[in-house]
């Protein structure tokens, strides 16, 4: 077994970590905006090898993503443990604001939600004091006023209590987004650590401390203890923010934080994955990548590695449960997708997924997708959908509710025909119909006639080089080759998230109780260097 530690610590889109350890084992929970279940929580014994144990959000009731968009509903999770109970922080932008979660087990059940009121901003966090007393800081709304504050919280009755008082507005004058505030307690000193710079490429760690819990906290000199953003846009690793610490048995630091992987002229079709780097403290503040500066693809291992354990490529949909891997878009009605006959069906739904920004009902998508987590790989599914006039069913590749690459098997005229769609938004005003007043192209690039009702479709990308083939007695069928995936990167794009590849099925603007069957998926990543 390779004794390190290999970054990207979780590949794929699942930003903004936090990270507990409750004594030898480690837990560590991601965003998950608009796809359900929410908040996939991980974990550890070794820092190095990580297991999804479920998601804490994994009913309705929980988590209520209805007339969103993608980039919206749950942002930036913060995980801790106090007295035997887990507790769970978020933002659901889509839906009512800041709330808490608790468990006895991370693996859950989590209960209902507690609405935290009078709570603005983004990205709250929970600390708890020697005195045992709970404290709640968040970020200021809106850009004329950017700040980091803080509140006493009761938590057995979920209300904040006393003051809400500011207590830094970031390390430089006039910083931008300063949020994703944590706080510690070492040495008798409380520090405040911060995300600024927006999430993109002037993404960054700064860290403030005080004597008092209230603060006046003073930032560091040295900020930000951690940055790429002076390594420009093609840098291997970029956006590098929004950390979180975590202190091991032995008294040894580790910092876990998103960065982002660009390829094929700078593109983050993965969005923002989740790093780790080794921190130490000098002079009564933290080093994050000591001697270095910056993160590296490994770290030699802080425990004695346990055993990992791998996806499978391929899921022939066996279990009568869906793997921890797959997600819905939106919160899915009782009929959205079910596996019987070891297939998944998903319902051709009334709305197609560009609609996804639009006011529509739990159960509008039928969409069930993962994570894209490695630049190069194949995709394949088997499929059978008797598709009826207007309806379509296939794979795809997901970035927003606006830039995607699908494969379909439609019914158009009555005749079935197997076609590659790519939408993109376009600011040209060269328009093929306008969307949510915004312009959006629906380009045609490959079609053939298919009057089958089964049909493996296969995705192959190389990089930014991808194609779709379809198979038939022929042999392999080249559908669209050479398309340039890089219109699925978030900077081009716009949006918090990482591409998805999915299975759908869609009634194209009518409901329907047709259902498309997948036999079985399979994600089998190439071989290729960081």
């Amino acid at each position: 077994m390779d004794n390190k530690i290999k970054n990207p610590l979780l590949p794929g889109f699942y930003p903004d970590p936090s990270i507990i350890r409750v004594d030898d084992d480690f837990y560590m929970v991601t965003s998950s905006f608009s796809y359900y279940p929410g908040v996939p929580i991980f974990h550890s014994c070794d820092l190095a090898n990580w297991e999804q144990i479920g998601h804490v959000l994994d009913r309705p009731s929980q988590l209520i993503l209805d007339g969103g968009y993608i980039s919206g509903g749950i942002y930036a999770p913060t995980l801790r443990y106090h007295n035997g109970i887990y507790y769970m922080i978020t933002t659901n932008v889509s839906h009512r604001g800041n709330f808490i979660v608790t468990a006895e087990n991370p693996a859950g059940p989590w209960s209902e939600p507690h609405w935290i009121e009078d709570a603005p901003g983004i990205d709250p966090s929970l600390f708890w004091d020697d005195d045992d007393k709970a404290y709640y800081t968040g970020n200021g709304e809106g850009e004329n006023d950017p700040h980091i504050w803080m509140s006493e919280i009761d938590l057995e009755a979920f209300r904040l209590v006393g003051e809400k008082k500011r207590i830094w507005n970031g390390s430089m004058v006039d910083a931008w987004s300063p949020e994703a505030p944590h706080l510690y307690k070492k040495d008798g000193w409380y520090y405040l650590m911060i995300a600024e710079g927006g999430t993109e490429y002037y993404h960054a760690v700064t860290i403030a401390r005080s004597r008092e819990i209230t603060g006046k906290y003073h930032g560091y000199e040295g900020n930000p203890i951690l940055t790429h953003r002076h390594l420009g846009m093609r840098a291997d690793i970029v956006n590098v923010g929004h950390g979180d610490l975590v202190e091991l048995k032995d008294g040894s630091w580790y910092m876990v934080m998103l960065a982002s992987r660009p390829y094929g002229g700078g593109h983050k079709n993965m969005g923002r994955e989740t790093f780790i780097a080794p921190v130490i403290w000098e002079n009564g503040w933290p080093v994050v990548c000591p001697g270095k500066g910056m993160l590296e693809w490994e770290y030699p291992a802080a425990l004695p590695q346990c055993a990992q354990k791998f996806i499978p490529e391929k899921d022939d949909f066996d279990s009568s449960e869906l793997a921890y891997c797959w997600n819905f878009l939106g919160t899915p009605s009782h009929n959205t997708a079910y596996i019987s006959n070891s297939c998944l069906h998903i319902r051709a739904a009334s709305h197609p997924l560009e609609y996804a920004a639009g006011k529509y009902p739990a159960g509008s998508f039928g969409f069930v997708g993962r994570r894209q987590q490695h630049k190069s790989y194949t995709v394949q599914v088997k499929m059978v959908f008797a598709a009826e006039e207007g309806q379509s069913a296939g794979i795809i590749l997901l970035q927003n509710d606006f830039q995607s690459l699908r494969m379909e098997l439609v019914c158009e005229g009555g005749k079935r025909k197997i076609r590659v769609v790519k939408g993109y938004r376009n600011l040209v005003p060269v328009l093929t119909f306008t969307l949510h007043d915004k312009p959006y192209v629906k380009e045609i690039c490959g079609e053939y006639v298919y009057e089958n009702k089964e049909c493996t479709m296969e995705i192959t990308a190389d990089e930014q080089d991808i194609s779709f083939y379809i198979a038939a007695q022929e042999g392999k069928i080249p559908i669209a080759k050479h398309l340039d995936g890089g219109f699925l990167g978030s900077e081009t794009a716009g949006g918090f998230v990482g591409t998805y590849i999915g299975m759908f099925a869609s009634g194209n603007g009518r409901d329907s109780d047709n259902y498309a069957a997948f036999d079985y998926f399979i994600y089998a990543p190439h071989s290729e260097h960081r």
